[in-house]
């Protein structure tokens, strides 16, 4: 798959390195938190620290997975650290987040997926603001899809977010450690179990996929209860990783969000820099 080197003028993103940037990443470096801006090479970062918010990454910054999209490390992880979501918790009492998106990388070795992490953290968050709201955007939950859930429920409420990444037909290229079923089918399951809450997916364009198979993906994530969507263009992180096939302009981004709410989603953010934390709190 070629690339196409020289990027158009809408991809091209302001540096932000503000007072309240340099604020935001000295807390983030005192309190040892490690964040998906950082490690997914995020374009977003600036503009984000700068206003005072960051997806935190939680359960190590090694995972059992080797997406070639992804700019995160693979390979053995080390145990989840309990320290984790005190720390957290401490970091946005001093960064006076309200609004608080958790992911982490997939962890296949342990026996929830990482879930009563996820349900720590959001406790741990909660007791020092009973305020906050939070975001969740989960691994799949390999083999233990119903469990995880279960443990989920103990820290409710919350949006639950898991990204389905790219239409089934590129998995096998882009997402091999993932199945576009299992995706799908942790996503009904939540929809089911908490029909309250609101369900979450984002999707990556520019990867060579068809007009027709991202409107396959939208229906599939619809029927499967999202009402959440966040589109966003695939960026190479680094040269290892996959190329750029398209630059999606962002006229067809706005196309794409009006397909998508012709559809049935409630909530739609499509831009080239969308990503799927990115003004989660709008």
């Amino acid at each position: 798959m070629k690339e196409t080197k020289r990027l158009p003028a809408w991809i091209r993103k302001q540096m932000y390195y503000q007072e309240s940037f340099m604020h935001t990443e000295k807390i983030i470096a005192q309190h040892g938190i490690t964040t998906i801006c950082s490690q997914a090479k995020c374009p977003n970062r600036g503009e984000c620290w700068t206003r005072g918010t960051a997806t935190v990454l939680i359960l190590g910054e090694i995972c059992t997975r080797n997406c070639p999209f992804c700019a995160v490390g693979h390979g053995k992880p080390e145990p989840p650290d309990p320290t984790e979501p005190e720390r957290i918790a401490q970091m946005v009492l001093d960064m006076d987040i309200s609004y608080l998106v958790i992911t982490s990388v997939d962890r296949d070795d342990l026996p929830d997926g990482g879930a009563s992490h996820f349900r720590d953290v959001i406790l741990a968050c909660r007791a020092a603001n009973p305020l906050m709201r939070f975001e969740l955007l989960v691994p799949d939950f390999k083999d233990s899809q119903d469990h995880s859930l279960e443990i989920l429920s103990q820290a409710l409420p919350f949006v639950f977010s898991h990204n389905i990444e790219t239409p089934a037909q590129l998995y096998a290229t882009a997402r091999p450690g993932g199945v576009y079923s299992r995706s799908l089918q942790l996503l009904a399951k939540a929809s089911e179990r908490w029909p309250e809450v609101p369900i979450k997916s984002s999707i990556m364009l520019g990867l060579g996929e068809s007009e027709q198979q991202v409107l396959q993906t939208l229906k599939d994530l619809h029927d499967a209860g999202c009402d959440r969507l966040a589109m966003g263009q695939y960026l190479r992180p680094s040269a290892e990783s996959l190329p750029v096939a398209e630059f999606v302009t962002p006229e067809k981004f706005t196309w794409w969000e009006e397909q998508a709410r012709s559809i049935g989603f409630d909530w739609v953010m499509a831009s080239p820099f969308t990503r799927s934390s990115y003004h989660a709190d709008a």
